[in-house]
């Protein structure tokens, strides 16, 4: 994509697509969404996206001034599907944690777009909207500014970390999650006591919790200590 947005008052499209829809900016996020959980990063072409959306490709440029700008408006749609509905309790621990696992939620919902861009920040509405509320809750519970900052940056990094993990194995092709998979059985399941007694010890255990994701539990870890972190004062 070239860069040569239109200015938004005038982006309105007058005709409606093949599809019949009129071609705006949400509808063109929405089915690069659907396209990325289909193909991947690759449908995040012109063509490819001008062909699902039954309109000329070069009208993108009317929206987007190029992919990377198309896929940080992405990163910000499931920052925004994350947190419809969410609103604070008053409890720090309890919306702190409703929001983790939201985001993290949210992208294991689109696998393929969290890989693309769990990583990426997008100064867009949705993503200033969830910097607003965690920072929000933090103050709202005590935290010194200096000290709400950075549980922020933790909390967020840990959210998105984990994400951005978790999505690139929920991402591979089928065959390949089951060779993960297999890997705990056919070689940590066979090692000896002699020379790996912890993980001998442990296996079923192991296994058994390696299957699932460890941000539940590291989001609690997260938590806990930031708890210990708050002013004596705010606590009473």
């Amino acid at each position: 994509m070239s860069e040569r947005v239109v200015p938004e008052g005038s982006r309105q499209r007058r005709r409606p697509t093949k599809q019949g829809a009129v071609l705006s900016e949400r509808l063109i996020v929405e089915t690069a969404l659907r396209l990325i959980a289909q193909h991947g990063a690759e449908a995040l072409s012109v063509r490819r996206l001008g062909a699902a959306l039954g309109a000329d490709p070069t009208a993108l440029y009317r929206y987007f001034r190029n992919t990377d700008a198309l896929l940080l408006a992405v990163a910000d749609e499931m920052i925004g599907r994350a947190q419809e509905g969410w609103k604070a309790t008053g409890d720090w621990r309890a919306d702190l944690r409703d929001l983790g696992l939201r985001i993290h939620g949210c992208y294991q919902a689109y696998p393929q777009a969290a890989a693309l861009a769990a990583h990426r920040t997008t100064g867009r509405p949705y993503e200033t909207r969830a910097v607003e509320r965690i920072l929000g809750v933090l103050r709202s519970a005590g935290f010194p500014d200096a000290l709400a900052v950075r549980i922020y940056h933790a909390f967020v990094d840990q959210a998105l970390a984990f994400a951005a993990q978790d999505a690139a194995a929920l991402a591979l092709p089928p065959a390949a999650q089951e060779k993960e998979a297999e890997v705990w059985h056919a070689v940590y399941g066979r090692l000896s006591s002699d020379t790996h007694p912890h993980i001998a010890a442990t296996f079923p255990l192991l296994a058994a919790d390696m299957r699932d994701s460890g941000y539940p539990f590291a989001l609690e870890l997260m938590l806990a200590a930031v708890a210990a972190l708050r002013p004596q004062e705010a606590s009473g």
